[in-house]
């Protein structure tokens, strides 16, 4: 048991000084300022409406802004990270850290919103948005990095044996992330 802390605490502490190379997700200053911009629109439209059926009072203007504040914490996007042997993800309020180098499981979870949860061999969880990684072909140009990172170690992973479930799902996303890369390049190549 106390080599098991020993080295959960050794991983841990690897995660207070990141490696010099970090590799951020290049939309998410973007997608800041459209979260900021659908808030403010909201706020504008519903503080009009009021004013022009002159029912705007301090206490509908006060809903209204509280309203357009949780609006912009549900849009609130998510900063991922990666550097060698660690993904992070930084929300508002707590920041989920993965050890990409131990990886014991990668899922796609299917539904309203799809999500790509890594877990690592210290108990460590992250679910990150997977259009961060694919899906959109402007993410593949803005984020190649990131996605090199992850499957860079997630390979170490497996290699090493501590990757007991996600392998297919890894190979299916990097298969997709081929496809859509020649795709664009097709596209900006003029060859499609």
């Amino acid at each position: 048991m106390g080599r098991r802390n020993a080295a959960r605490h050794d991983a841990d502490h690897s995660h207070e000084e990141p490696p010099a190379e970090v590799t951020y997700d290049r939309r998410w200053a973007g997608d800041l300022r459209s979260s900021i911009r659908c808030s403010a629109a909201l706020l504008g439209l519903l503080l009009l409406v009021d004013w022009g059926a002159d029912s705007l009072t301090i206490v509908r203007g006060t809903l209204w802004a509280g309203l357009a504040v949780l609006l912009f914490l549900v849009l609130y996007p998510a900063r991922v990270t990666a550097g060698e042997g660690w993904l992070a993800s930084r929300g508002l309020l707590r920041e989920q850290r993965v050890r990409t180098d131990v990886l014991v499981s990668v899922r796609w979870l299917d539904g309203i919103s799809q999500r790509l949860r890594l877990r690592d061999a210290f108990g460590g969880r992250v679910e990150i948005n997977p259009e961060v990684l694919v899906n959109n072909p402007e993410v593949l140009v803005n984020n190649p990095d990131l996605w090199h990172r992850l499957d860079e170690d997630a390979h170490k992973s497996d290699a090493c044996g501590s990757l007991t479930c996600g392998a297919t799902a890894l190979r299916q996303i990097s298969k997709r992330i081929d496809r859509e890369t020649a795709l664009n390049v097709f596209k900006v190549s003029d060859l499609d």
